[in-house]
């Protein structure tokens, strides 16, 4: 079975696989057959089947070349079925934080109603609760901008530092409630 799909052949004594000989080649006196006619015209058929150079596409001024299709000339993606579509991992996943957010919401529903410890800022209290942030980040920035610009002593330099501190605590802490639309406050 092996020899078969080799080709035939004999195997040596060293296990090597010996094929059989190929046929001989014709000698200088055998022709080869004539009046063998087809109807087919070769001549016509490539001249029909003519092989034509892919689109290329010239992008810079020394010439170089590129395919058209890689180029992005040509509108290939756009012509697909899914374009502009939601990938499905995105949906699953969107669901799913979805689903999460509500749990959440109802687990501090429960929560609210079981302990009446938490409650939701609402939208009022929220945007005054902003405006007195950034009103007091105005003050500090304001007092800082009056600072000196050669900080000389310990004093000017801890004044200076405090300053730093309380503003970036601020920011951190505006751009905290800018961020969440819902907050909840604990009572006690």
């Amino acid at each position: 079975a092996v020899l078969e799909k080799i080709g035939g052949g004999k195997i040596a004594k060293d296990g090597r696989i010996h094929p059989l000989r190929k046929p001989p080649v014709p000698s200088r006196t055998d022709h080869p057959p004539l009046g063998i006619h087809t109807k087919q015209d070769f001549i016509k058929t490539r001249a029909f089947v003519t092989t034509k150079p892919k689109p290329i596409s010239v992008d810079t001024h020394r010439g170089h070349k590129e395919a058209l299709e890689n180029s992005g000339l040509v509108p290939k993606y756009i012509k697909k079925t899914d374009f502009g579509k939601v990938p499905a991992y995105l949906q699953h996943r969107n669901a799913e934080k979805q689903k999460a957010q509500e749990e959440y919401d109802n687990f501090v529903k429960e929560q609210r109603e079981k302990h009446e410890v938490m409650r939701q800022l609402n939208e009022e209290e929220r945007q005054q609760i902003l405006q007195g942030l950034k009103k007091n980040w105005d003050k500090l920035h304001h007092e800082y901008q009056g600072l000196s610009v050669v900080i000389d002593t310990m004093s000017k330099l801890a004044h200076k530092d405090r300053l730093e501190a309380e503003m970036t605590q601020l920011e951190k802490d505006i751009k905290r409630i800018e961020r969440f639309q819902i907050i909840y406050l604990t009572d006690n």
